[in-house]
């Protein structure tokens, strides 16, 4: 695995992955907030990604995109790579409804993180569990912990 950039690391869980990308959770029960993440050393934009890599990206995002909408019935889903703060490429996706904390505004900065306890990372992670398709495999660890 290309190395995770210490401020992902902190802020996330690992779920597993798709053929290109490592699936992060960020720990903010707040929303739901996926990120995918690239297996590759020294990338920071789309761009750099081979054309390949770079059509992979689009459909594990898609696919992802596809199991947040049926998981959680979002008003909108929040897709974006920013990396101002954490330069390696990683490409969020935040599901969104109008009753929301920050709506209509960006989540960032709006609220502090709230940790996910342990009945809501066992929520989320049931959602996803039902809705990703096969090219995604969860961490064998992360399952037994979390869900027995």
């Amino acid at each position: 695995m290309a190395a995770l950039h210490p401020q992902l690391a902190q802020d996330c869980l690992t779920l597993g992955r798709f053929p290109l990308c490592y699936l992060l959770l960020k720990l903010d029960a707040n929303y739901p907030w996926l990120i995918l993440v690239p297996d590759r050393d020294d990338i920071h934009e789309i761009h750099q990604l081979t054309a390949e890599d770079q059509q992979q990206l689009l459909r594990e995002s898609m696919t992802l995109s596809r199991a947040l909408e049926q998981a959680f019935a979002p008003d909108k889903l929040n897709i974006a790579a920013l990396g101002n703060m954490v330069p390696q490429l990683h490409l969020h996706h935040i599901v969104r409804y109008e009753t929301d904390p920050a709506w209509p505004a960006p989540v960032w900065g709006r609220l502090a993180a709230v940790p996910y306890d342990d009945y809501g990372l066992t929520q989320v992670l049931e959602k996803l569990k039902a809705v990703l398709g096969e090219e995604f495999s969860f961490s064998t660890d992360l399952l037994e912990s979390a869900l027995g």
